[in-house]
């Protein structure tokens, strides 16, 4: 069932397909669809309103205009005051909207052109643009969403219907100015743009009404998934009774370099953590007392390494040795940047044979080589920052955070491999297109280290047998959702990348009792997430704002 295991995004595009097969191929017509989604409006409307308090509903031009003209009548009939303040020329409505403002005259609702003299409601329902908008806004309508903006900030709460005016559906950028919004209605499936920030801090709580409009249509595949933890947890490896060390596989942690050894031991923890049975870190030879103490519960291998203390190239067939008898190589925490290091790093990219993870300082390495992972014969996942992803691309950091969705899609392409970008709402993006927004995670992960804990994470998932796009992904969910526990219970600042490991198997546990409980809600400690809230409404798997 949608909404239990995962949710489908879409975008601009896929949403008028789906709009376009529901009435056209299956018969359902438009106006039954905007009264459905007017309908849903209402109810989610009565839901946030102060008790007694008035409602002003912002009616765009189109469709939006219409499916906010059909709450404003609902409202007035189940006797609330409101208010429809048309942004544009009430006469210039047509279609469905049009009918929908002569019936809502009928029941008495107060039409009028919005002004900016207005004094606002304690409610206002954000209904001037829709999926639709693909330029900034202007002239009346970015007035008014001016005038939402200066009215939140003196105490109104806003509703959004589908996603905030302003709000580019697809990236979750905003076209110019953007509403801020206290709860998003999103109609049908939820948007791709709500998923990605700013998107999903301005759109507040997120919740989808299903109001009849088809989940798919021939040829068409949604833009992303979003996970629930039900969903991540019926894909977490499996425990049986009989397993031992050896079940679970080994992972070689290829890491560190003077002063970043930590990196390597939280990597190797991370694995340990998550529940590979075996962890080896292959370090620099000089570095591998300091590395044993770090390590106590991962064996370490010393390798050759320069005057430095840093890999050097000629380190290459040990390692390659190592990895012959492990199953899975992590490649890069705090590897550093010595000219023979990335040397060894482009060669054991192009030769090693084990499913490997590429992380930090081993991205670097690769600079516009990413090219050589294609060849591989095991798979391949990329961990990068916006600031390494944009340097892998040849493009800014800016361009990156532009279209995270679309930077990931093209380094996943160009590498041959997954791609974990990183970042609030992390994207994963598999070479086929396939792609994955995390919804767990936050600032409590603004710390050095997290990465490197979260590379063992991922390391360790496909050691334990999950495919490269799954491990990725549900790395990310674990990662992000143990942080989120952790700034529940203790606040979100002064939270160390250890105390993320050690609250790994905890966070391991919860996510099997979702999934045997088919508990579909979302990450991050918030309330309600993805649990049903209202006839044909969930909400979506993400934090509370």
């Amino acid at each position: 069932m949608i909404g239990e295991e995962h949710w489908p995004l879409v975008g601009a595009a896929g949403m008028r397909a789906l709009d376009r097969h529901t009435i056209e191929t299956i018969g359902v017509p438009a106006e039954l669809l905007m009264e459905s989604a007017g309908r849903a409006v209402a109810e989610a409307a009565l839901e946030l309103r102060p008790r007694g308090a008035a409602v002003d509903v912002l009616v765009g031009p189109g469709s939006n205009g219409g499916d906010g003209l059909v709450a404003a009548r609902h409202l007035q009939l189940l006797g609330v005051a409101v208010r429809a303040l048309c942004v544009g020329d009430p006469a210039a409505l047509r279609g469905e909207a049009g009918a929908n403002a002569a019936r809502a005259r009928a029941a008495g609702v107060a039409l009028q052109p919005f002004a900016l003299e207005l004094a606002p409601a304690a409610l206002l329902v954000d209904a001037i643009f829709g999926t639709g908008l693909a330029r900034p806004p202007e002239g009346v309508a970015a007035r008014a969403i001016e005038w939402i903006e200066t009215a939140r900030a003196r105490g109104s709460l806003v509703l959004a219907v589908d996603l905030p005016s302003g709000l580019d559906a697809d990236t979750g950028q905003p076209l110019g100015r953007a509403v801020c919004a206290d709860a998003t209605l999103s109609l049908g499936l939820p948007k791709l743009g709500l998923a990605q920030e700013p998107g999903r801090s301005l759109a507040g709580r997120v919740r989808v009404a299903r109001i009849g409009i088809a989940d798919t249509a021939p040829g068409l595949r949604a833009e992303a998934e979003l996970w629930t933890r039900a969903g991540a947890g019926r894909r977490l490896p499996p425990r049986p009774r009989a397993g031992h060390k050896g079940s679970f596989g080994h992972v070689l942690v290829v890491a560190g370099s003077v002063g970043k050894t930590g990196a390597a031991a939280l990597a190797a923890a991370g694995a340990g953590r998550v529940g590979a049975g075996l962890v080896t870190v292959a370090c620099p030879a000089g570095l591998n007392d300091v590395m044993e103490g770090l390590c106590t519960e991962a064996m370490t291998a010393p390798v050759p390494d320069t005057k430095e203390r840093c890999f050097a190239a000629g380190a290459e067939d040990a390692l390659l040795g190592l990895a012959e008898t492990r199953d899975v190589v992590a490649l890069g925490p705090g590897i550093g940047t010595h000219p023979e290091t990335v040397s060894l790093v482009r060669a054991l990219a192009a030769r090693l044979e084990r499913p490997l993870v590429l992380d930090a300082d081993g991205l670097n390495a690769l600079g516009n080589a990413v090219g050589v992972l294609k060849a591989r014969s095991a798979p391949s996942i990329l961990t990068p920052h916006p600031g390494e992803a944009g340097r892998l691309l040849g493009i800014s950091t800016q361009e990156v955070n532009r279209d995270r969705v679309g930077a990931a899609r093209r380094l996943a392409e160009s590498s041959g491999g997954v791609v974990l970008l990183k970042g609030a709402a992390s994207v994963i993006a598999a070479p086929d297109g396939r792609v994955v927004l995390n919804p767990t995670g936050g600032p409590a992960l603004a710390t050095g280290g997290t990465g490197d804990v979260l590379t063992g994470v991922v390391v360790g998932l496909l050691a334990q047998g999950l495919d490269a796009r799954d491990a990725a992904a549900l790395g990310a969910f674990v990662h992000g959702l143990a942080a989120d526990r952790l700034a529940a219970r203790r606040g979100g600042a002064g939270l160390l990348a250890g105390d993320v490991a050690a609250e790994l198997p905890a966070t391991l546990r919860t996510l099997r009792r979702a999934a045997e409980a088919g508990d579909d809600a979302g990450s991050g400690g918030g309330k309600g997430g993805g649990r049903r809230a209202g006839a044909g409404r969930l909400s979506l798997p993400f934090p509370e704002p």
